[in-house]
């Protein structure tokens, strides 16, 4: 007997403000506790949602060792005060590991096998690093020639790109300064405010005249990465960091991140009998392989292929967020497929806000969700790039 599909919303959508990493505000913050801070946003936007009644969450997360292993999706969850009943369970598809965890949610929903899904994601690139405490390639990667690419640091898979689909360096450092110069805007005008939840911080220092222990507690309301002083002089200064002769510097990379992203998504019945308001609806999802050593051009496969499952034309996306893993990979992308880019991370991308890796997919979601909202749009899309050679792309349709 063949089972009817059914749609799956989303009622809810929330992050964490997004941290630099090394030296930012939650260079202290564990990303379990980071995560525990968008499911309680998440929970807090549905008061009439019975906790019980969520199945699962699905959890992304790109380096899941350390602070954020042993299942952080399971853990956040129960200190989060969700009941024992709720499972857990993290997901790796590196950049792509919140948006595949959205994705995950919504099919279990429109498979008929869930009504009340969590979604999310959480990365601390200040409590674990790029590649793992232990990274450990295998042999091949190194000694088979056709295997060599997906042992490519990012930088040099930009560079490739940049080669390849002639993407200048004066473009990429406009590129980035229009990063900042949105995101600082959409800021001034609490365009983000919808989206955050914020996150106490607790900072604790000796007390060495009376022995103990100083705790100095602080509110962190908005993203840190974004910079006023950010100028086209500026980052053209900055030298080449992968390449000897390359293009791609700090200044139009993403910037290594902390954060964190949570959504709920329900069934039309959870709804009508928790009396949820649907807030946008999962509409398709597409993932990709590309060659690893231009791993950045993933998009431009993904993106088609999510356009075709939704039955939509890339015209009819009101808003796109379009993961800036590198200038040089987000412009080959907006080339190549003629994007326009009125519509492309109106308010900066994530070489102003930042890239907490597995965390983004699920905090690039909320701010899609919420921006339809607020600027009365029909469709939005989520794509990105991944680490050894894939693409993403995920549409929501506004409720």
């Amino acid at each position: 007997m063949t089972k009817q599909m059914t749609d799956a919303y989303i009622v809810a959508a929330t992050r964490t403000p997004i941290g630099k990493s090394g030296r930012g505000v939650f260079r202290n913050t564990r990303p379990d506790d980071l995560l525990v801070a968008a499911l309680q946003g998440a929970m807090a936007q549905v008061p009439t949602l019975d906790p019980k009644a969520i199945e699962d969450a699905i959890i992304g997360c790109a380096m899941p060792e350390g602070e954020q292993g042993l299942n952080v999706a399971r853990i956040a969850a129960l200190l989060a005060g969700l009941p024992n009943s709720v499972g857990g369970v993290t997901v790796n598809r590196f950049c792509a590991s919140g948006l595949t965890a959205l994705q995950m949610a919504a099919d279990r929903i429109r498979v008929g096998e869930a009504d009340v899904m969590i979604a999310g994601g959480c990365e601390s690139m200040s409590m674990v690093p790029m590649t793992g405490n232990k990274p450990s390639f295998n042999p091949s990667v190194f000694f088979k020639d056709e295997n060599v690419g997906i042992a490519y640091g990012m930088g040099m898979t930009a560079e490739k790109v940049a080669q390849q689909w002639k993407v200048s360096r004066e473009d990429q450092d406009a590129f980035a300064l229009a990063s900042h110069q949105k995101a600082l805007a959409a800021i001034a005008a609490g365009e983000f405010a919808d989206e955050i939840t914020p996150v106490e911080v607790v900072d604790r220092s000796p007390d060495l005249s009376g022995g103990g222990v100083i705790e100095k507690r602080r509110t962190v309301s908005i993203d840190e990465g974004p910079r006023a002083d950010t100028s086209l002089e500026g980052l053209g200064k900055l030298k080449a960091v992968f390449a000897a002769k390359g293009s791609v510097t700090a200044g139009n990379s993403s910037q290594t991140s902390d954060g964190a992203g949570a959504l709920i998504v329900a069934s039309e019945a959870a709804c009508k009998r928790f009396d949820l308001k649907p807030l946008a609806r999962f509409v398709s999802f597409a993932s990709r392989g590309v060659p690893p050593e231009i791993m950045g051009i993933g998009p431009i496969e993904a993106i088609p292929a999510a356009l075709r499952y939704a039955g939509l034309k890339q015209d009819d996306m009101g808003w796109i967020e379009l993961n800036e893993a590198f200038a040089a990979q987000a412009l080959a992308v907006l080339n190549a497929l003629q994007i326009d880019r009125s519509r492309v991370n109106p308010m900066g991308g994530a070489i102003a806000l930042g890239h907490p890796l597995g965390a983004t997919g699920a905090i690039r979601a909320a701010t899609v969700v919420h921006a339809l909202h607020r600027k009365n749009l029909k469709y939005g899309m989520i794509t990105m790039c991944v680490g050894t050679g894939q693409g993403a792309a995920g549409i929501i349709e506004r409720i």
